[in-house]
């Protein structure tokens, strides 16, 4: 076989490759075109013949050029190209040399890659928009907590209200766990109106709260003329009021051994009878229990039923104290400063100390200690600026400051909070040594000190 047909022959195969194939020599001059090439640039293949890749360039057929980067690099190159039609083609150049190892020709072929250009950029504008939905959901999300008193910055409310968006999807029996004042109730009446009875009644019932004599009667209600003293009309109790809805038994670790069982019983058999009653009463409610005792403690000392507390405690949250939440302090004293400042029509603001004093303080009655403080200083100072005069002597005794944040005009309450969390950090650094002594002296999980040590580049 002659040259001139080897030549003929490889070109037929090339051509039935139905492919963008362009051959240049080395100045750029097209000596071959494949017919789909012309395709691409909305040209005849033909009428490419004998010009320059530079000229087209020029007159905006194609860009960039490819022949000058072969012939410069020896190699094989790839890149995107735009045509004068607006594709985008992902082009490939080969070099090709003679037998003496000389290049002599470009070769190339390309890939009309428009669809996944756009593509591309559809996914990256979808990208954004979700990005965008999940902040508009964020800060949905954020002022629904806000508009529920509930405020959850720090990382352990966090996995608090996770946990309660997550079980209030089913009717689980939840005992809210922690100290007097933490916000239970709050909590309850959130994982009520996120379930599927947040149309039902929220019925709250507080254990600790009716006298002995009078248990039954509030709980399950009675007959006309159960007792003496008693409305002639009977009374509906708490616990058929819940029908439909959610049943909230606050301090539960308060009730009486005599009426557990009683409740217990409710609980198990979803009915119950009236004080003086014949009849059987069936409800339909959901159950969620919380309290500041330890109850394993009390079943110990048998002053709690074991049955009842495992009928209880499916699923236990526990609401940490305000002192180890220092991030949720601060948003609950700047939300609370408005709300005093609206309701008494003065105007306040906090002095760099007394933030700090209410920072390090224990909070021993928690969320509920700091509304009455916060309440009490708006109400009693004399002055626009709170200082630490007005602090009560006992939280001006507690508080022995190692700390100081110089006061800048320009600072937000977050950049004061970072150069306090900071110093903090370091001081304790110091002190532990070890990012775990670290987290049990300041009531935090470890690996929240790293992370925070890491953000402050504390080594």
């Amino acid at each position: 076989m002659n040259s001139s047909n080897y030549w003929n022959e490889n070109e037929q195969i090339l051509l039935a490759l139905k492919e963008d194939i362009l051959v240049t020599n080395l100045d750029g001059i097209i000596l071959k075109a494949s017919e789909f090439t012309g395709k691409n640039y909305g040209v005849e293949s033909d009428s490419l013949i004998g010009k320059s890749v530079y000229d087209l360039e020029a007159q905006g057929l194609f860009t960039p050029i490819l022949t000058p980067m072969v012939v410069k690099e020896k190699k094989k190159i790839t890149f995107v190209q735009t045509t004068n039609k607006g594709k985008k083609l992902l082009v490939t150049g080969l070099p090709i040399f003679n037998e003496e190892g000389e290049l002599f020709r470009v070769v190339s072929y390309s890939y009309d890659i428009t669809d996944l250009a756009d593509f591309k950029n559809f996914l990256i504008t979808m990208d954004e928009e979700m990005e965008r939905v999940k902040s508009e959901l964020d800060l949905l999300r954020g002022k629904q907590l806000h508009d529920t008193g509930i405020i959850a910055k720090s990382s352990e409310m966090q996995k608090v209200i996770s946990t309660s968006l997550q079980v209030s999807e089913v009717d689980v029996n939840v005992l809210i766990l922690g100290e007097s004042g933490v916000g239970k109730s709050l909590l309850a009446k959130f994982i009520h109106n996120k379930s599927y009875r947040k149309k039902g009644p929220f019925i709250e019932v507080n254990c600790g709260a009716i006298p002995d004599s009078l248990f039954e009667a509030e709980l399950f209600g009675y007959e006309p003329g159960a007792f003496t003293g008693a409305n002639r009309k009977g009374k509906i109790g708490l616990i058929e009021l819940s029908d439909g809805g959610t049943l909230f038994l606050d301090e539960i670790g308060e009730l009486p051994l005599a009426h557990q069982i009683k409740v217990l019983k409710v609980i198990q058999e979803k009915q119950f009878y009236r004080v003086g009653g014949t009849k059987p009463i069936h409800v339909d409610f959901r159950l969620i229990s919380a309290t500041n005792k330890n109850l394993e403690h009390a079943i110990k000392e048998r002053l709690f039923r074991e049955d009842l507390y495992f009928r209880l405690n499916v699923v236990p949250i526990t609401i940490p104290p305000l002192r180890r939440r220092t991030e949720d302090i601060v948003h609950f004293i700047h939300d609370l400063l408005k709300q005093f400042e609206m309701k008494y029509k003065k105007e306040k603001k906090l002095d760099e100390a007394v933030l700090h004093h209410l920072l390090h303080y224990e909070w021993k009655g928690n969320v509920r200690e700091l509304i009455n403080i916060l309440e009490r200083l708006v109400v009693t100072s004399p002055s626009t600026l709170i200082t630490t005069e007005d602090l009560p002597d006992y939280i001006k005794a507690s508080i022995n400051l190692p700390y100081s944040i110089p006061l800048e005009h320009d600072q937000t309450l977050r950049e004061m909070m970072d150069e306090l969390e900071k110093q903090i950090l370091q001081k304790s650094r110091k002190k532990y040594k070890t990012t775990v002594k670290m987290a049990k002296a300041l009531g935090i999980s470890q690996p929240s000190i790293v992370r925070k040590m890491k953000k402050y580049e504390i080594l």
